[in-house]
């Protein structure tokens, strides 16, 4: 998949292209019906695969003090628009000057002038321009005006929710990962480097532990113990994380300690992935490392009986 951060890398119009354009924050089930139909549409035509999208979040920019916690980061957004069949990723960064942008010059300007949109793919909502003026009746006037058809694809909807940004976020803040796992198509995932903690998992209670940073800004699951999928380098395997502020020890700083089932490298320094699968219970405080270390092992049994259920 070819990448472009700037209008100006975009030397001629794409062939043919089929696109679609959003924030795609988290790639989930509805923004993935929308790659399917550029993909579909762009096979019978031999033309391009493109898609646009903005970084960073324009809420970030727009609503600074009050900005959306992020499903995933760039990196995996990426990666999951290249898996979705995507050959052109359009990655504009987005300002206040570029909120400016009428919707029709949008549409003249970017969407036909440099990309040379024939197929244009947008969700049931979508609504472009500034203070999204460009609404669906909008898009379609200037397609019949300007040669471009128009392809509005409904709600996905999973247990009678339609599968959203925001929906999804507001499960993941209340450890429905189960729900979560269902609109993404996929387990949720944090991503970080392995730091160097107080080293009390081991040596003090028994379980050695992967620690990771959670900026308080990032989505983070509810404070509690979860069964977790850990990716490091190019192997899978399970185990349990505590996602929270270490109330045993009083450090109160959020963070996620993992124990990684029959593992005993040395990762300091390297990055994981933590597929969050299912909570087992809240974070909690006890006396001591003997009462925690009972309720780890009791977490771990826990979440060797889900993981195992699993189907891959």
């Amino acid at each position: 998949m070819k990448i472009y951060t700037a209008l100006e890398e975009i030397e001629r119009p794409f062939n043919r292209p089929a696109l679609t354009i959003g924030n795609f924050d988290g790639v989930h089930l509805g923004h993935q019906a929308l790659f399917k139909k550029v993909v579909e549409l762009a096979n019978q035509k031999a033309g391009d695969k493109v898609a646009l999208t903005f970084h960073p979040h324009p809420m970030k920019v727009l609503r600074p003090e009050n900005p959306p916690k992020l499903i995933c980061t760039l990196e995996q957004k990426i990666e999951l628009i290249m898996a979705a069949g995507i050959e052109h990723l359009i990655c504009l960064p987005f300002t206040r000057e570029f909120a400016k942008t009428s919707a029709t010059e949008f549409v003249e300007d970017i969407l036909c002038g440099k990309i040379g949109v024939e197929d244009l793919v947008v969700g049931y909502d979508y609504a472009c321009g500034r203070g999204r003026e460009g609404n669906i009746e909008f898009l379609k006037n200037m397609g019949r005006k300007l040669g471009f058809n128009v392809h509005v694809i409904s709600p996905v909807r999973i247990d009678g929710v339609i599968v959203s940004s925001t929906a999804i976020r507001e499960f993941v803040k209340k450890g429905d990962m189960k729900m979560v796992r269902k609109m993404l198509g996929r387990f949720y995932q944090i991503r970080g480097v392995v730091r160097k903690g107080k080293r009390r998992g081991g040596p003090v209670v028994g379980f050695p532990t992967a620690n990771l940073s959670i900026n308080p800004e990032d989505l983070c699951p509810k404070p509690g113990v979860y069964a977790v999928q850990v990716i490091h380098g190019e192997k899978l395997y399970n185990g349990v994380v505590n996602i929270g502020f270490n109330p045993t020890f009083g450090d109160g700083r959020l963070g996620a300690e993992v124990h990684i089932f029959n593992f005993d490298k040395d990762i300091y320094g390297h990055e994981i992935k933590v597929n969050v699968v299912e909570r087992i219970r809240d974070e909690k405080r006890f006396s001591g490392p003997r009462e925690l270390a009972e309720q780890i092992r009791k977490d771990i049994e826990k979440a060797k009986e889900i993981l195992s259920s699993i189907k891959q």
